[in-house]
């Protein structure tokens, strides 16, 4: 098996705000990811069902990236709850990001609760093929 790369390292779940340091009520998620490698950079897939584009917020300060998101109630203003087995609250997960990582070219994607992230490898960390000339 690979090793892993250090281009992109997951921050424990530890790491992610408790319910006492939480400063807004409600449950926080931590949402699954995957983490695929390619000789030109990583992608990430992050499970966020529920979270819809204009309320998740992806932010990359100095070498953390962070991932938030916000899932709302379904119901309508007309209507109240019965009976609720749909869970609201926050998802957040933050990465490391290692130098190799072209930082001005990060594209993200939300589609059907799941984000994919795009995260390509600097130019002098891919590999290349060296031409040799005869003489």
């Amino acid at each position: 098996m690979k090793e892993p790369t250090k281009a992109l390292q997951a921050k424990d779940k530890e790491q992610v705000a408790t319910p006492v340091e939480q400063t807004k009520p409600g449950l926080t998620f931590t949402p699954a990811v995957d983490i695929f490698e390619t000789e030109k950079g990583l992608t990430l897939v992050a499970d966020m069902p529920g979270v819809k584009a204009p309320n998740l917020s992806i932010d990359l300060h100095e070498n953390i990236l962070s991932l938030m998101g916000e899932v709302t109630p379904p119901e309508g203003p007309e209507e109240m709850d019965l009976y609720r087995e749909y869970q609201t609250g926050r998802y957040v997960r933050e990465f490391t990001v290692g130098e190799l990582i072209d930082r001005r070219k990060i594209e993200a994607e939300l589609k059907d609760g799941v984000l994919h992230l795009t995260l390509p490898k600097v130019e002098a960390a891919t590999p290349r093929k060296i031409e040799v000339k005869a003489g």
